[in-house]
C-alpha cells in the first residue's frame, strides 16, 4: 500500500484545456489532431514513450481498413502514410515513429504528455471534471481539467473511473437477432499477439532458441502456418499466435505476454530448425514484448451498432465513418484451439458508422473513438481495425471542436450540428459515403474551366473514384484551369485534392501487403523502397487575376500531399492553377479545385 504522505511528496503538473484525449494510438492522435486544427486546445496523454499504439514500433501491427478499389481511408490517415512514403522509404519503423510524433509534438493547440498512464478521475455529478495520470519518466502526476475529455485507451481506462457504461464480451444470439454471435452471451472476446518480424540476409544465419521456448512440429499448426512451399510463410506477420481471448484481456496481460513470448520463440525455431521451411538466410529481426491487443471493454452510447447495422451497409443520418472490413471473429482460444484461429463472415464495403456510436449514453462530456465505440461484439468484429478507427477518431476530434465552439455537449452536436460536423469532415478529405460535399458559395458563382473547356467535375462534391464514376479532371501539365469569379471578390484560399492512387496502381513491383499501408512486415534481401505515388502532382502554381492582370500567388516545388490548401489573401476576379510535374504519370488527375 502506497501511504497518502508519500504521494504528496510527487510533484502534481496542471493542465487546462478544451479537450483531453487519452490514447495515444492512430485513434486518439487523429482525435486531438482533428480538434486542435479546427481551434480545439488539446492534452493529449499517452501511456507510452512513443505514439501510433499497435501500429507503432512497439506492437507492428499493419494499419488495415476497407477492402475494395478505390476504398482507401483518406483524411488525416492518408496525410500520415504519405509523409511516411516521401521521408521513409525504406519503412523504417524508428522513422515511422517520428512522422507520427512530429505530426502530433509540433501541431499548434497540442500538449503531448508521454509515458503517463490514466489512473483517476474526479467526477461532478455525470461529467467529468478532471483526470490524472502517473509519468514514470519523471515521477509527476499530471492533473488534467478539459471540458471534454475522449477515451482512445483502447482499453477504456475512463469507463471503470466515471461510471460510463461499457460492455465486455459477446452477447448473445438473441439480444440482437445476430446469427453469428453465439447463443449465451459470455466474456470471451479476441486475444492479444506479440508480433514478430524476419529479415533475409546473404548468408545462412544460425539461431538458438531460448531454453523456455515452446517446441513445435508441423502439427501443431492447423489453418494457421502454411507450409505448401517452403517459403509460404515469409509473406504473413504471425498473427495467429493469439492468446487472451478465454482470459481476462486487461487484468491478464502480463500472463498472456509470458506465454505469447514462449510461442513466438518456439514458432521461430521451428521455421528456421525444422527442415519444413526455407529459413537458412533468414534472421528473428525483432519480436515485440507488449502484446497488441484487439478486444476488451466497449463503451455503451446512445446506439449500439450492430451485425445487421453492418450488413445493410449503415446507412444512417448521421454517418461520420466508414468500414469495409470483413466481420473477422477470431477464436477466443486462440494458438490454444486446433479449429480455424478466424471466421470471415462476410460484411458490405463500405458500411457506415453512426455519431451516436462515439459519444457515452450516461456521462455527457465524454467521447470515445478507436476498438472501444458502441458495437456489439459482431460489429466490432469488422469495426476494430485501425484504419477504420482512426476515421472515428478524426470525426470524434471534430465533434468536440464543434462543441467546444459552441459551449454544447457532445450529445447535442447530434441533435443541432449534425451536417456540419459532416461537411467538416468531408471538407478535411474523409470520404462519407451516400454523402456529398458542399461546395463554397463563391466557387458555385463561379465558372470553372480547364483549358478553356467546362470542368463542373471539379466541384461535383465527391473526391474519389465511386464505382464507374471517377469524378475527376485529367490532362496535361501545364493546362490552366481557371475559376471565374465573374467580379472581384475577397479570396481567402484555395482547397485542391490531388491523385494519390487510393489503389497505389504506379507501384506494379512491390508487394500487395506493402500497398495497402506503407508498413513492413518480413523484410526480404532484395525489397525496393517505396516511393511518392506517381500520379500526385509535384509542383503547381497558383496565380490571381486583379485589374486584368495576373500576378504569382503561390508556387510549389516538392509536394506530395493529396489535399492541399493555400492561404491566398486578396481581391481577384479569377484564380489560375496550373500543374507543372507530377512524381512520374502522364497526365494530372484532379478531383477538387474550390476557392472562399
Amino acid at each position: 500500500m502506497i501511504h497518502k504522505s508519500v504521494i504528496e511528496k510527487f510533484e502534481t503538473i496542471r493542465h487546462e484545456t478544451d479537450l483531453c484525449v487519452v490514447g495515444g494510438g492512430i485513434a486518439g492522435m487523429l482525435t486531438a489532431l482533428s480538434a486542435a486544427r479546427h481551434g480545439a486546445r488539446v492534452v493529449l496523454m499517452q501511456d507510452r514513450p512513443v505514439l501510433g499504439g499497435n501500429a507503432s514500433s512497439e506492437v507492428r501491427m499493419w494499419i488495415r481498413g476497407a477492402h475494395g478499389d478505390n476504398m482507401r481511408e483518406t483524411g488525416i490517415l492518408e496525410e500520415l502514410a504519405l509523409e511516411n512514403i516521401y521521408r521513409n522509404p525504406t519503412l523504417n519503423y524508428s522513422i515511422w515513429d517520428s512522422v507520427l510524433y512530429g505530426i502530433i509534438q509540433y501541431q499548434d493547440n497540442i500538449e503531448l504528455i508521454l509515458n503517463c498512464s490514466c489512473n483517476a478521475a474526479e467526477m461532478d455529478g455525470a461529467m467529468i471534471k478532471s483526470i490524472k495520470g502517473w509519468q514514470t519518466t519523471t515521477q509527476k502526476w499530471h492533473e488534467v481539467r478539459a471540458t471534454l475529455f475522449a477515451d482512445c485507451s483502447g482499453d477504456s481506462v475512463l469507463a471503470p473511473l466515471t461510471g460510463a457504461e461499457w460492455r465486455m464480451g459477446r452477447e448473445a444470439r438473441s439480444e440482437f437477432g445476430e446469427d453469428i454471435a453465439p447463443e449465451q452471451s459470455d466474456n470471451c472476446t479476441m486475444g492479444m499477439s506479440c508480433l514478430i518480424q524476419a529479415r533475409e540476409t546473404g548468408r545462412k544465419v544460425t539461431y538458438i532458441p531460448p531454453k523456455w521456448a515452446k517446441n513445435y512440429d508441423e502439427d501443431d499448426f492447423p489453418f494457421r502456418l502454411d507450409l505448401r512451399t517452403r517459403d509460404a510463410w515469409t509473406t504473413g506477420n504471425f498473427w495467429w499466435m493469439e492468446l487472451g481471448g478465454v482470459n481476462d484481456s486487461i487484468g491478464d496481460t502480463e500472463q498472456l505476454r509470458d506465454r505469447l513470448l514462449e510461442i513466438a520463440f518456439g514458432v521461430w525455431d521451428f521455421i528456421k530448425n525444422s527442415g519444413a521451411c526455407d529459413a537458412d538466410n533468414w534472421e528473428l529481426d525483432w519480436v515485440g514484448f507488449l502484446p497488441g491487443k484487439r478486444e476488451s471493454r466497449r463503451y455503451v452510447g446512445d446506439y449500439i451498432m450492430t451485425q445487421e447495422d453492418v450488413r445493410a451497409g449503415g446507412r444512417f443520418d448521421d454517418l461520420i465513418a466508414y468500414g469495409g472490413w470483413t466481420m473477422d471473429d477470431h477464436h477466443p482460444e486462440g494458438f490454444d484451439t486446433r479449429e480455424q484461429p478466424t471466421i470471415y463472415h462476410p460484411a458490405p464495403s463500405p458500411f457506415g458508422i453512426p455519431y451516436r456510436c462515439i459519444y457515452s449514453k450516461n456521462i455527457d462530456n465524454l467521447l470515445f473513438a478507436g476498438r472501444n465505440i458502441s458495437v456489439s461484439h459482431t460489429a466490432f468484429s469488422a469495426t476494430r481495425v485501425m484504419a477504420t478507427c482512426g476515421l472515428v477518431g478524426q470525426a470524434a476530434g471534430c465533434a468536440a471542436a464543434i462543441a467546444i465552439r459552441d459551449r454544447i455537449l457532445p450529445r447535442d452536436v447530434y441533435h443541432t450540428n449534425i451536417e456540419e460536423l459532416k461537411q467538416m469532415l468531408m471538407d478535411d478529405d474523409c470520404y462519407l459515403p451516400y454523402n456529398k460535399r458542399s461546395i463554397p458559395e463563391l466557387t458555385q458563382r463561379a465558372e470553372l474551366t480547364a483549358d478553356g473547356e467546362p470542368a463542373p467535375v471539379l466541384i461535383n462534391g465527391v473526391d474519389r473514384p465511386v464505382g464507374d464514376t471517377q469524378n475527376c479532371w485529367e490532362g496535361a501539365c501545364g493546362a490552366e484551369i481557371i475559376v471565374d469569379l465573374k467580379r472581384e471578390a475577397p479570396v481567402h484560399s484555395v482547397r485542391i485534392v490531388f491523385d494519390s492512387e487510393l489503389n497505389r496502381e504506379s507501384w506494379r513491383e512491390l508487394n500487395h501487403e506493402i500497398k495497402l499501408y506503407p508498413q513492413h512486415c518480413n523484410v526480404f534481401a532484395d525489397e525496393k523502397d517505396v516511393y511518392v505515388p506517381q500520379a500526385l502532382v509535384r509542383e503547381f502554381r497558383i496565380e490571381g487575376a486583379r485589374d486584368g492582370e495576373w500576378v504569382e500567388l503561390y508556387r510549389e516545388c516538392n509536394n506530395y500531399q493529396r489535399l492541399v490548401r493555400i492561404p491566398v489573401e486578396g481581391t481577384y476576379s479569377k484564380i489560375k492553377f496550373v500543374p507543372e510535374k507530377t512524381w512520374g504519370a502522364e497526365t494530372v488527375k484532379l478531383f477538387a479545385l474550390e476557392v472562399q
